[in-house]
């Protein structure tokens, strides 16, 4: 009887195999001249921060606003989706969230 060594396959497993995300996939971020932020252009702002896109500090720099402000964006996100990031509805999630 003859034995066959039989010799292990490498296949990467998934936490080796880089995760390659080609940019022209993504949707465009929004202009750092941004002077009407509706809710599609703060989602993307948002998603593309969660996503190791863009940097939280680099996101906060070209759209020159502060880590509050964007914290409050993805906490409205996060609660009530696109539609908590309009402003005309802000002061009536904000008051929701305090009672």
């Amino acid at each position: 009887m003859t034995e066959t060594l039989s010799t292990p396959q490498t296949q990467a497993s998934p936490q080796q195999t880089p995760h390659v995300i080609d940019d022209a996939l993504l949707p465009p971020l929004p202009s750092p001249n941004t002077r009407r932020w509706d809710t599609k252009r703060k989602a993307q702002v948002v998603e593309a921060v969660r996503s190791g896109r863009l940097s939280l500090d680099k996101a906060c720099g070209i759209y020159a606003m502060s880590v509050d402000e964007f914290l409050g964006w993805q906490s409205l996100f996060d609660r009530y989706g696109r539609k908590g990031l309009m402003a005309t509805r802000v002061k009536q999630y904000r008051r929701a969230h305090h009672r």
